[in-house]
């Protein structure tokens, strides 16, 4: 099996040269790993300062630190303190170790899952609204074993707010039906037709059993 993993990104206006306060990396080694940020105050910096600190850790954890523990809360905390007195940010992320995807949602960014029977539905309820860089954050932990026709959506609250699960459902699945990577332009374009108001960050992670 092998992960497929895609993302988009527009800011309010849609214009690509325009400054987005959300940013999005993916990270292929240990394992593959989607982060997805939100900026708030020098926006546009922070996120992409999150994402750029979240590749480094990535970058220096072998698998076998993957397999054994799960880091996220640990470098949740890292983020937290590193951000402290300055700009904000969300923070929604997901490490696929093995068939398992191990994540942290921060904030109001949210992580749903589709499975093949039907439905989206959120992964894991946050516990609180407060941002890295707050010192306040409360990091929400996922895990789920992934079928063979689970995805999983991680999105910014600009693009799941205009939508809500069923609208999002809908986008999703029916770019599903030709690649994977037709899904997070899909959801963007969706919200963009239900009158959001935000930049807009969508991810898609599905595996590819062989």
């Amino acid at each position: 099996m092998h992960v497929e993993c895609y993302g988009a990104t527009l800011p309010e206006d849609s214009r690509q040269h325009t400054e987005n306060q959300d940013a999005f990396a993916i990270v292929r080694a240990p394992v593959v790993t989607a982060v997805v940020c939100d900026g708030a105050g020098n926006a546009q910096l922070v996120a992409r300062r999150v994402t750029g600190l979240f590749e480094l850790w990535l970058a220096e954890t072998t698998l076998g630190q993957m397999l054994a523990a799960d880091l996220w809360p640990h470098w949740v905390r890292l983020a937290d303190s590193a951000l402290l007195g300055g700009s904000e940010s969300t923070l929604a992320a997901i490490s696929m170790v093995g068939s398992e995807a191990r994540g942290v949602v921060v904030g109001d960014s949210r992580i749903y899952l589709l499975p093949e029977d039907g439905g989206c539905r959120l992964l894991a309820e946050p516990l609180s609204k407060a941002r890295l860089g707050s010192g306040d954050v409360q990091p929400t932990s996922v895990r789920h074993h992934m079928a063979s026709h689970d995805m999983l959506l991680i999105v910014t609250d600009g693009a799941w707010t205009p939508l809500g699960p069923a609208r999002l459902d809908r986008a999703a699945r029916k770019a599903a039906l030709g690649h994977l990577s037709d899904v997070p332009p899909a959801i963007l374009e969706a919200a963009g037709q239900h009158g959001r108001a935000d930049d807009m960050t969508a991810m898609a992670i599905r595996l590819a059993f062989q």
